[in-house]
């Protein structure tokens, strides 16, 4: 029997596309099966979605906008439904990484999360056992949308060689994320840079850290400890942390010898032959 819970569609995101997803459907006289049937799904799922007990993906939205000609309602829907999948703590930050012009992120320990492969990120958030890992995967996907828009945020990564050397998922998780990496020297705006072993101490032995800049609001800098995030528009914060990744970035390789040192880490530990010239000492 198809699922006829009914539904705020003020109470959320989710529950406000699952009442218009129902709307459109019932509009259209066809079942739940025979949407499903339409977007080469289960009747089962269209149900789940309806009724919020499913958090849909951007391909549904997009089948279910093409089966139900809605001119594109679920396909604009379905990014704040994902958004909100994420912790609330983090949402505050997504949102202004979203409007940013200029991100400029250090990470020491991991992949920055617009950069990381789908199975790393399934990796990275399985670590911490959540409830929904599907939901929390496809928000951080969504996330990454915004390197794709026709004028992406000019993205500035310094990732220290502990990223690159910690197996997160396994080898071949590793050997993905990696190459994915390395595909990113053809991104106009993306600029990589690894942070050698051979540096020692630096400016930020404290930790990661993101800034980010806007073209009409004051610039914003995140960290994050144990369980929580921070934001701080504090213009000394500010200043201090621009002057620490300037650090980071002149002691960084450059972006022609880090490529050349992921790839000789990709042979080295996780066995992929990139048939290219010398490593870098580093």
């Amino acid at each position: 029997m198809p699922n006829i819970r009914k539904l705020d569609p003020t109470a959320s995101p989710l529950d406000y596309f699952g009442s218009e997803l129902r709307r459109y459907r019932e509009s259209a006289g066809m079942s739940q099966q025979e949407l499903g049937d339409c977007i080469f799904c289960t009747g089962s799922l269209v149900g789940q979605i309806e009724t919020a007990h499913k958090v849909p993906t951007r391909e549904f939205a997009e089948r279910a906008d093409a089966a139900l000609l809605t001119d594109g309602c679920f396909s604009r829907l379905v990014g704040l439904v994902l958004r909100s999948q994420l912790p609330t703590w983090f949402q505050p930050f997504a949102d202004m990484e979203a409007k940013a012009t200029y991100i400029s992120t250090y990470q020491c320990q991991l992949v920055y999360g617009l950069l990381q492969t789908e199975e790393y990120a399934r990796a990275v958030l399985a670590t911490g056992r959540p409830d929904k890992l599907d939901e929390l995967l496809a928000a951080r996907m969504e996330r990454q949308r915004i390197l794709k828009r026709e004028h992406p945020p000019l993205t500035l990564v310094v990732l220290d060689e502990a990223v690159l050397h910690r197996p997160i998922g396994g080898p071949e998780v590793m050997r993905k994320q990696l190459q994915h990496l390395l595909g990113l020297q053809d991104e106009r705006w993306i600029q990589l840079q690894v942070l050698p072993f051979r540096v020692g101490e630096h400016v930020s032995l404290a930790g990661s850290f993101t800034l980010l800049r806007f073209d009409d609001d004051p610039d914003v800098v995140y960290t994050e400890d144990l369980i929580s995030g921070h934001m701080t528009a504090n213009a000394d914060t500010i200043r201090e942390a621009a002057l620490r990744y300037a650090g980071l970035q002149g002691a960084a390789l450059s972006e022609e010898d880090s490529a050349e040192l992921i790839k000789g880490v990709l042979e080295e530990r996780y066995g992929q032959h990139t048939g290219t010239g010398q490593r870098p000492v580093a």
